[in-house]
């Protein structure tokens, strides 16, 4: 799971998404370690972590199996708030703090009554620098340093009676899909040596570790060109409905095409729910039906006829447009024929390849079953998108999946493919309540791989309004009212939902080698 720094933009989304469903987890604290909105006199903590758990917990004369954590809002400076975060550790005799805004994040420890920078990284690249996070204010760690006996109340050490020169951080280039980041949310040497001129902030010894030398000489450009650049086929697929394949399938389009890749969509499920998701279905009676001799069933049925671009139709549910071949209602009627053909569960793959200079992703919706569409899209296909609501039916379906994904496998060693490369599960159509948030949804992230052995990508879509909202557009025409769906992206481009998906875009872009 990562962190993305652009969804914070205020200082509830600072604690909800890099504190309590990014950072503690990682670095091994579980609900029973911490506790938010802490009192203590006139202090109010924003987190209190310990190494074991805090009920019924005193905190003594020595707590240094104690971590503060403080989130402050990401346009605040935390300069601001350093002699007030040095108040806190002393008055609970605690020794070790991080203090963030979400667009950076320091670590502090107590050394008798001052405080010493030991760790400063930007919000994007908390996850380089998990290791040396951990080393400092991990849960195990903490654990293994009071059992080894190194640490003792008030124990002046040789950095304090030797204190290292400053150095500037390292600053390592953030991963290919991560925002960069804003000016004031990179660490000033100057600003921060500045601090050791007032007396009322301590001095700050800059001690960064820093053991991660091939992610400070990181090169996003240099690797993007040594990138093969070909096209990728991104399957979605889960056989249960209901789990938010199409609205993935077009959002998650409208991405990427608005980071200049060109994209096709690709519907293979009779119900033509992305075929209208994407308006393509502008005729309110049957007797209109503009897609019945022009659709994924005339590509399938051919071996040397109607190829993409003879289907393919240009979208304007988002802009830049997208090319989608449309399904229809009468692709349910011909499985059985298809299926018997010699040809039929090779005919997409070989019909992608004619087109693989042309599109930089392709993006197949399948249907919720293990049928023969569904087959042909995974022998085709070179990733896999799970999207899953994490109820406990569509988690049953997921060893289904497996199973399935399993005996395509075989099929395309048999052809001389390589296996399926599962990009994760995504969990989509989520509560935004907060306790569901902060528990519950944790809890059933950590399942999937735990039970079903399957990777979790990192972005979450929410259960949103607005996302419901942009299928429902219609236009007027002559009186009449004509479905007109948006991407999210482009009903409301500033709208949560949408970050998602920008997220969701550049996670994906990054797990399948294309540049960004």
């Amino acid at each position: 799971m990562k962190f993305h720094p652009v969804l914070c933009r205020n200082e509830t989304e600072v604690e909800s998404k890099l504190i309590t469903q990014y950072l503690l987890p990682q670095l091994g604290y579980t609900p029973d370690t911490w506790s938010q909105e802490v009192a203590f006199g006139k202090a109010r903590l924003d987190f209190l972590a310990f190494a074991t758990s805090f009920f019924p917990r005193p905190l003594d004369a020595v707590s240094q199996l104690s971590v503060v954590i403080e989130a402050k809002h990401p346009r605040e400076k935390l300069d601001d708030h350093v002699r007030k975060f040095k108040q806190y550790l002393n008055k609970l005799h605690i020794c070790h703090g991080l203090l963030t805004n979400g667009k950076e994040i320091r670590i502090y420890e107590r050394i008798q009554s001052e405080i010493y920078l030991k760790l400063t990284c930007r919000g994007e690249q908390v996850e380089d620098f998990l290791p040396e996070i951990k080393q400092l204010i991990g849960r195990d760690e903490l654990q293994n340093r009071e059992s080894n006996g190194r640490e003792s109340n008030g124990r002046e050490s040789n950095e304090t009676l030797n204190p290292a020169p400053p150095v500037k951080p390292i600053t390592p280039s953030p991963p290919p899909w991560s925002p960069q980041s804003t000016p004031d949310a990179t660490p000033d040497s100057e600003n921060i040596s500045a601090n050791t001129n007032n007396q009322d902030t301590p001095p700050i010894i800059h001690k960064f570790v820093a053991t991660h030398r091939d992610i400070a000489n990181f090169n996003p450009v240099q690797r993007a060109n040594q990138v093969k650049k070909t096209m990728k086929v991104i399957t979605v697929y889960h056989n249960k409905g209901g789990v938010g394949k199409t609205t993935t399938v077009v959002n998650l389009a409208a991405a990427l095409t608005k980071k200049g890749k060109r994209v096709l969509i690709i519907d293979l499920d009779s119900q033509a729910n992305t075929t209208f998701a994407t308006g393509l279905i502008k005729f309110e009676d049957e007797q209109e039906d503009d897609i019945k001799e022009s659709n994924i069933l005339q590509l399938l049925q051919s071996e040397e006829f109607d190829y993409i671009p003879d289907i393919a139709r240009k979208s304007q549910f988002t802009d830049p447009e997208v090319d989608v071949v449309p399904s229809h209602i009468d692709l349910m009627q011909y499985e059985t024929d298809l299926n018997s053909l010699d040809y039929s569960r090779l005919i997409l793959r070989d019909k992608l390849n004619q087109v693989s200079d042309t599109y930089d992703v392709v993006l197949i919706d399948t249907p919720p079953s293990l049928n023969f569409y569904a087959r042909i899209a995974l022998i085709a296909t070179d990733y896999l998108i799970i999207p899953s609501d994490l109820k406990p039916f569509a988690n049953q379906g997921l060893t289904n999946v497996k199973d399935f994904v399993k005996t395509i496998n075989g099929f395309r060693r048999q052809i001389g493919r390589s296996e399926i490369d599962v990009l994760g599960v995504l969990a989509c159509q989520i509560s935004t309540n907060a306790r569901f948030v902060q528990h519950t949804l944790r809890k059933r992230l950590q399942t999937i791989p735990e039970r079903y052995a399957l990777p979790v990508l990192d972005t979450v879509i929410y259960e949103r309004e607005d996302l419901a909202k942009c299928t429902e557009e219609v236009q007027e025409v002559d009186g009449h009212e004509i479905p007109n769906p948006r991407s999210i992206l482009d009903y409301k481009p500033n709208s949560k939902a949408a970050q998602e998906f920008e997220l969701l875009g550049m996670e994906v872009l990054d797990k399948v080698g294309v540049k960004v």
